[in-house]
């Protein structure tokens, strides 16, 4: 992939400038988010990607592979990676979404190695606003996607789509983005985002909550 150096989580440990090579960041909720990110995601800040500016981007990786009789015999190699950008912004609209559906599209074309060990990647765009209007809510949703490539032989990758407005406690978010959970800072052992059980909830949640 070519989207740059990360830092190692092992090797900081922390976030919000309390471990040297963490980044600190001067919005205080996109702060006190990457404290929760950190232990995940390699996290760097003030990233530019082909013409757009992000506070914060995040990047995990996951190697899965089975071992056969003993550790140095494995196969099934599975490589998961993840992109997450969160951008602080004074006012999101649904044609911001849109735009940024089209650069996730550019960036799978971009980054993806499609080989036999790629199994999944996931592009999450978060935009921090003071208020969620309702269409844009209802385009979170409709935007979420997933891309076979090659017809899955070489796995696929998902775009999805977080819009949180930590002023009015609100998140909205794609049913498959988990990472909403770290947006959510006012729910301390509470709601996840993606909650009430089952696609219909989850779908329903997504529309109409207002906490």
């Amino acid at each position: 992939m070519s989207d740059g150096d990360g830092r190692s989580v092992g090797e900081t440990g922390g976030a919000g400038g309390t471990v040297p090579g963490v980044p600190e960041w001067d919005d205080e909720y996109v702060d006190r988010v990457s404290d929760r990110l950190v232990y995940s995601y390699d996290l760097e800040k003030d990233r530019r990607v082909r013409g757009e500016r992000f506070d914060l981007y995040g990047r995990l990786e996951v190697e899965n592979r089975k071992q056969f009789l003993h550790p140095a015999i494995t196969y099934g190699h599975h490589e998961k990676v993840g992109h997450l950008f969160v951008r602080r912004t004074d006012r999101v609209s649904v044609a911001d979404l849109d735009r940024l559906a089209d650069l996730g599209e550019a960036l799978a074309e971009a980054w993806i190695e499609p080989d036999e060990r790629h199994f999944e990647t996931e592009f999450v765009f978060v935009l921090v606003a003071p208020e969620i209007p309702d269409a844009v809510a209802e385009r979170v949703v409709e935007l979420e996607s997933r891309t076979l490539l090659r017809y899955g032989y070489n796995g696929h990758y998902w775009l999805r789509f977080v819009v949180a407005a930590p002023e009015t406690e609100t998140v909205v978010a794609s049913p498959g983005a988990d990472v909403a959970a770290a947006f959510r800072l006012w729910a301390d052992g509470g709601e996840t985002g993606n909650e009430r059980g089952g696609a219909l909830g989850r779908l329903r949640s997504l529309l109409s909550r207002r906490s």
